[in-house]
């Protein structure tokens, strides 16, 4: 079971991964699929940076162009709860509701009635210039029957239709779609249409009185708008969603959703990154039920993870056939055998999840296996031979010296170095020819040897070898992280070093109810350290000898005058990237939380008077918000920050 620290990385990375496949026109998964990486996300950390930044072009070459208004993100609503919250939230007069195009955003900006430029969507400041590819796309208009000055917006699509005739290579529309409006010779884009549902004119923001308005202005031009409805009640929204979900494969092109809106026209919300007064209403995620033929158990480092093999079914686009079951109490839990009827569901990752057992009715009766056979856990390390332990929430080999999780170990401190020239296929050499099998003996490494293995030669050795040896302090949370122990990372040993536990010397010396007291752990984790530091106290000792790694003292308290204090951080700051403003802070005794909680000390933005989530919950919570030049005042003077909370608000740190 990875730690949350871990996850977050974790999805951090396969985040951008698809960012990029998607702009680059070869999307990887689904919307569905890449919206429940995004919502995991944001429930494990609200404020991580990659929310206040849109998925960038990555196709060299066009020129870039910005936009008349920034091209924000949209927030999401998964299901009806959320929708209502949001709905009771913004409480308009009523809703405008547009169907959510699955396909590439597209700016037409205008002078005087004359198409100037087309801008793609980029990074939602700036994007690429492609207006010779647009002018041969179908519903862009090159002149308009009025002199507006302005930008018109839209989808970039392509239909069902067109796709099927000539495009099938293409995993779907919006591939296709998005791989042609980049092409530097235009080929294919008369094969696309614009879909229009917004327009703006920058520096006359009362241009437009109402979304209404917009609506039909695009219309009467002559541009083809999305499909656009009024309701009086979120209720009918969410009735609303349930029948077009239930038609949108007959639909001429793909949708993944509504848009719903306040219909009052807020240029200043809708200048944000991430508009509040509009919101986007996904349909549900697509389920499918086939029956489990066999489970398969995957090897992570000493955990083994159950994966269910299927009959292969449909998912988004996607045929199914192996499903994660995440550990043995899951499968217990739900009752499973070798041939029950499963509900299939993709969560998060690539490989889906079985999510529970299929109702009664919902497979033919013909397809149900007549017998049903208990499933087996492997009881021995294929590893090492040692016998395995079943935790529960995990199946694991309990051998510290099992070859796995040494190799794992390995990975996991490249890793928390970021040694990016050591890459996995030439740690693995080193492992299986047993030249290097713990941590230390990578600080042993000499070129001349390194140039003898596969692909390296004499200056890609000793580039290695150069990144290898290069000093490097780590703080005591980063250290022991990097020791792989199970479900702990860097997040929950700060916690521990925050906890007074500042030292190798300190931890080492505490016991699992010391740990266990610590903020936000529990005994199992607090178990897992102790454990870890026992089995791997030679190890971290030769590290620390080789005289390449050291660890950072524990600032003096003197020189931590925020110490106990907290801070969180939303949207995007401009002096410095979030991740050196939590460091700085850290540096100072503060703690850095990802969500607004009763006992923060401070909550910083660039948009104090936000009706945020966050800020709500800040402004009910009694807690200050302040902006980027007051953090970095406070920086610049910790110490009257506290004082002056503490006169004004009583004992805090």
């Amino acid at each position: 079971m990875k730690s949350e620290d871990d996850r977050i990385a974790a999805l951090e990375r396969l985040i951008r991964k698809y960012q990029k496949s998607y702009y680059d026109g070869e999307a990887e998964i689904s919307d569905a699929e890449f919206d429940l990486l995004w919502d995991e996300l944001k429930t494990l950390d609200p404020a991580n940076h990659l929310f206040a930044k849109v998925g960038a072009d990555n196709t060299d070459g066009f020129p870039k162009a910005k936009h008349l208004i920034p091209m924000g993100s949209q927030d999401k609503a998964a299901n009806p709860e959320e929708f209502l919250a949001w709905a009771e939230k913004t409480a308009p007069a009523f809703f405008l509701v547009q169907y959510k195009l699955d396909g590439a955003s597209l700016e037409l900006q205008y002078e005087k009635g004359k198409l100037i430029r087309a801008v793609t969507r980029g990074d939602g400041v700036i994007g690429d210039e492609i207006t010779f590819n647009a002018q041969r796309m179908k519903g862009v208009l090159s002149a308009l029957d009025v002199p507006f000055s302005g930008g018109v917006r839209g989808e970039v699509v392509m239909t069902h239709a067109v796709w099927q005739s000539k495009y099938t290579d293409k995993a779907n529309c919006r591939n296709a779609a998005n791989g042609i409006m980049r092409r530097k010779d235009g080929l294919g884009c008369e094969d696309l249409r614009l879909i229009t549902y917004d327009v703006s004119a920058p520096g006359d923001d009362a241009y437009f009185k109402d979304e209404k308005e917009k609506i039909a202005w695009l219309k009467k031009r002559g541009f083809e708008i999305t499909v656009t409805k009024e309701f009086s009640t979120a209720d009918e929204i969410i009735d609303y969603r349930s029948k077009v979900a239930a038609m949108r494969d007959k639909l001429p092109v793909d949708i993944d959703g509504l848009v719903v809106k306040d219909p009052d026209t807020d240029m200043a919300d809708l200048r944000r990154a991430r508009p509040e007064k509009q919101i986007a209403f996904k349909f549900e995620l697509e389920a499918a039920f086939s029956i489990l033929r066999a489970v398969e158990w995957s090897e992570s480092g000493a955990t083994y993870t159950p994966i269910g093999v299927v009959d292969p079914v449909r998912i988004a686009g996607t045929t199914v056939q192996r499903a994660n079951l995440n550990n043995p109490d899951m499968i217990r839990a739900m009752g499973l055998e070798i041939g029950s009827a499963v509900r299939v569901v993709k969560r998060g990752e690539i490989i889906p999840k079985i999510e529970g057992l299929a109702p009664d009715g919902a497979l033919p009766a013909e397809s149900l296996s007549k017998e049903k056979t208990a499933i087996l856990f492997p009881g021995i390390c294929g590893a090492c031979n040692t016998p395995l332990v079943d935790g529960g929430t995990r199946l694991y080999c309990p051998n510290p010296d099992c070859p796995k999780r040494l190799l794992h170990r390995l990975e996991k401190w490249i890793n928390v170095l970021d040694i990016r020239e050591l890459g996995d296929k030439l740690i693995r050499q080193l492992f299986d020819r047993e030249r290097v099998r713990q941590i230390h003996e990578l600080y042993t490494l000499k070129a001349e040897e390194l140039a003898e293995y596969d692909r390296m030669g004499e200056l890609s050795a000793a580039k290695v070898v150069r990144h290898i040896s290069a000093k490097r302090e780590l703080s005591l949370a980063a250290f022991v992280a990097g020791f792989d122990f199970e479900g702990v990372g860097e997040t929950i040993m700060e916690k521990v070093a925050l906890a007074g536990f500042n030292t190798l010397e300190k931890i080492r010396a505490a016991s699992t109810e010391e740990i266990a007291a610590a903020y936000g752990l529990g005994e199992i984790t607090a178990a897992t350290i102790v454990q870890g530091l026992k089995e791997t106290v030679t190890e971290m000792d030769l590290v620390l000898t080789a005289g390449v790694i050291s660890i950072a003292s524990p600032p003096a308290e003197d020189a931590q005058p925020l110490r106990g204090a907290s801070f969180c951080f939303t949207g995007e700051l401009t002096a410095m990237k979030r991740s050196e403003a939590e460091e700085k802070i850290k540096a100072l005794g503060a703690s850095a939380k990802s969500s607004v909680v009763k006992d923060l000390s401070f909550l910083v933005t660039n948009d104090p008077e936000s009706g945020s989530g966050k800020n709500k919950k800040a402004r009910d919570l009694g807690i200050p918000i302040i902006d980027e030049e007051q953090f970095l005042a406070l920086l610049k003077n910790p110490g009257n920050a506290v004082e002056d909370r503490k006169a004004n608000q009583g004992e805090l740190f």
